[in-house]
């Protein structure tokens, strides 16, 4: 289980209501197929050995010895397989009947976990053959079942992995989970990374799209795996259609599922992730005393991944709904600017427009800032200052820009006075070094700063999450502002919001919609350098490497805390094919080296409003030294290129 990854699956078997000795064999197919696949965690249906839908049969001897008799015989043809599982079998003790989750490995039956909660309303009629498990708590009720002479029988076991850590399973039951206070809750509380549910919920209109809600939440609410297994072919269709819904969801997001089909459902839980998201949760609760450990051992190998991994995580997943999120990235942006311009009574927001990507888009959430004040836009003035590096491009489509939002425009030609700053610290033009460079962007700082005294005004940052992670800006130069609209945004979700405003404005605004076409399809620059025949002679991502790169290595190194060996193999996986393994070690390498040497221009970050999972305000979610080594890290990097 390198990286923290176990194979998980969800199996629907096509089942013959009250035919255990067939339900096992189709069950031990799911479970041979499932161990080809490299899956370690296997859930099977509520009752699948009998079949859910037995009715009054549940009363019978005969299938109870045969439900029994079918699980020893799944023990038995499962005993060379590497994989823990989970079927569901009714348990007679004590003259009760249980509903029961049998938890098995390598043909060891480890326990047996009772349902608690039994739907005795519309279509459920449980209450009439089974007994709640609830008073089945506590490691003195162990009984013999199914060739073995002592299974622990608890509403309260866990089953830990000896040789995985990470790796703690819980079980609950169909119902169990759409109740009040559900089993999973205490579950988790107790260690459990991984929550089975082998359930036999019917079909019918607008349920599924509960379940799956319930789902989403319940494994978002406890930081954890959950698989859901679900009843489908074969269950009695006398009144109840049975789907054979599988799904499995991790920390709030469905990673796989199936429905109106049999067979396995398969991804990937992603075990560090989940424990590093409980670690950071200084809320979340470590404490269940009246839950017992069961534990079981598992070859460790390494998993092949199938689960989605998104190549551009900062940006919003298209279900639907991408432009409303959008629309909500720029509303949050434009609430905070809102309140910063009212409480200082601000009589001017002054943006440095460069016809870039960043700087467009704070003077897009800029303006919706004035739009939710009642205020005019010309009360944003935006100011471009041409340079040695600027071209006629970029100068253009700042003024266009400029013209089409509304807002108050300036061009100041700051040659000059950079020349003459030049002269007094003795820099030679023909010296393009960093400090031909930083020259240029300090200028450009104190022009904006002096407009915002001389207007009554705040200065707008335009620079963005993924150039400060990278160090990428002048120090008290472009890294300093009144108020910071951009730092929360990362490079790629900067070119996606203008891409999603062009859009919005193509039919209403197409000359703005054009040029904000014109600002996607320019290069990223500083443009600090002269052109060379006319065109943009400093290319950003040709200098510290591809932003797209660099976010993914920023999400999962600083949200998720994953080891620069795992950050490389996630990107591998979700961005392979687009860049070569030396490129993407020769950048994940540059991103260690700057992020930790750059964390000093963070320590002073002007306040700017979080608009998603990953910030760097030094008063907010990341508090770093700003002289920290960054060897592990850059050691771990090098291992990598052996």
């Amino acid at each position: 289980m390198q990286d923290g990854f176990i194979k998980v699956a969800a199996g629907t078997p096509e089942i013959r209501v009250a035919d255990c000795a067939y339900n096992a064999q189709a069950c031990l197919s799911l479970l041979h197929q499932a161990a080809a696949e490299g899956v370690k965690v296997l859930c099977l249906p509520e009752l699948c050995l009998t079949g859910y839908t037995c009715g009054d049969l549940f009363l019978q001897d005969a299938l109870l010895q045969g439900a029994e008799d079918a699980l020893r015989s799944l023990l038995e043809g499962s005993k060379d397989l590497d994989l823990l599982a989970v079927v569901g079998v009714p348990v007679r003790y004590n003259q009760k009947l249980f509903n029961c989750a049998a938890v098995f490995c390598r043909g060891a039956l480890l326990g047996l976990v009772p349902k608690i909660h039994l739907p005795n309303y519309t279509e459920f009629y449980e209450g009439r053959w089974f007994t709640s498990g609830r008073e089945l708590r506590g490691t003195d009720f162990c009984i013999p079942f199914a060739g073995q002479e002592s299974v622990e029988f608890s509403a309260g076991l866990l089953f830990r992995c000896v040789n995985e850590p990470l790796l703690t399973i819980g079980v609950e039951i169909c119902e169990d989970l759409w109740v009040a206070d559900p089993p999973s809750t205490r579950l988790a509380q107790g260690g459990a990374t991984l929550l089975l549910n082998p359930s036999a919920s019917d079909e019918t209109v607008c349920k599924d799209a509960y379940r799956r809600t319930l789902l989403e939440a319940t494994s978002g609410r406890l930081v954890c795996g959950y698989v859901y297994a679900d009843a489908g072919w074969g269950e009695s269709s006398t009144d109840l259609i049975y789907a054979g819904r599988s799904l499995i969801a991790e920390n709030g997001t469905i990673l796989a599922e199936r429905r109106f089909a049999t067979g396995l459902t398969i991804t990937e839980i992603d075990l560090q992730k989940l424990a590093h998201e409980r670690q950071r949760m200084t809320t979340y609760p470590a404490d269940a005393p009246d839950l017992y450990p069961n534990y079981f051992e598992l070859e460790c190998t390494e998993t092949r991944l199938t689960r989605p991994i998104a190549p551009n995580p900062f940006v919003p997943a298209d279900h639907g709904d991408r432009a409303a999120r959008c629309r909500e990235i720029l509303t949050l942006a434009a609430l905070g600017l809102k309140k910063r311009l009212a409480h200082t009574r601000a009589k001017t927001a002054v943006v440095g427009l460069s016809g870039g990507l960043d700087s467009t888009l704070a003077l897009l959430i800029t303006a919706r800032a004035m739009e939710l004040l009642g205020r005019p836009q010309s009360d944003i003035l935006a100011v471009t200052m041409p340079c040695f590096g600027t071209t006629q491009r970029t100068k253009s489509n700042a003024q266009v820009l400029a013209e089409e939002t509304g807002a108050s425009f300036r061009e100041i030609d700051i040659g000059p006075a950079v020349k003459l700053h030049f002269q007094d610290i003795g820099q030679a033009m023909e010296d393009l070094s960093v400090t031909f460079e930083n020259g240029q962007a300090r200028e450009r700082t104190q022009v904006l700063m002096d407009l915002a005294n001389k207007t009554g005004g705040l200065v707008i940052g335009t620079g963005d999450l993924s150039e400060l992670a990278l160090g990428w800006a002048t120090y008290n130069g472009d890294h300093m502002s009144m108020y910071a609209v951009n730092a929360g945004i990362p490079k790629t979700l900067v070119r996606h919001l203008v891409a999603y405003v062009a859009d919005e404005q193509r039919g209403s605004a197409p000359r703005l919609s054009a040029v904000l076409e014109d600002i996607l399809a320019t290069p990223v620059s500083p443009e600090l350098l002269p052109p060379k025949e006319g065109e943009i002679a400093q290319k950003t991502e040709d200098l510290v490497g591809p932003y797209e790169l660099h976010d993914f290595f920023l999400y999962y190194a600083v949200r998720w805390g994953f080891r620069p060996r795992k950050v490389f193999r996630l990107a591998e996986y979700a961005l392979g094919e687009k860049y070569d393994r030396a490129t993407r070690l020769r950048w994940l390498q540059n991103f260690y080296r700057r992020f930790f040497a750059q964390q000093f221009k963070r320590s002073c970050l002007p306040d700017g409003p979080k608009v998603g999972s990953v910030t760097l305000s030094p008063r907010g979610d990341w508090r770093m030294p700003s002289d920290a080594a960054a060897t592990l890290w850059l050691e771990e990097v090098e291992r990598l290129t052996i």
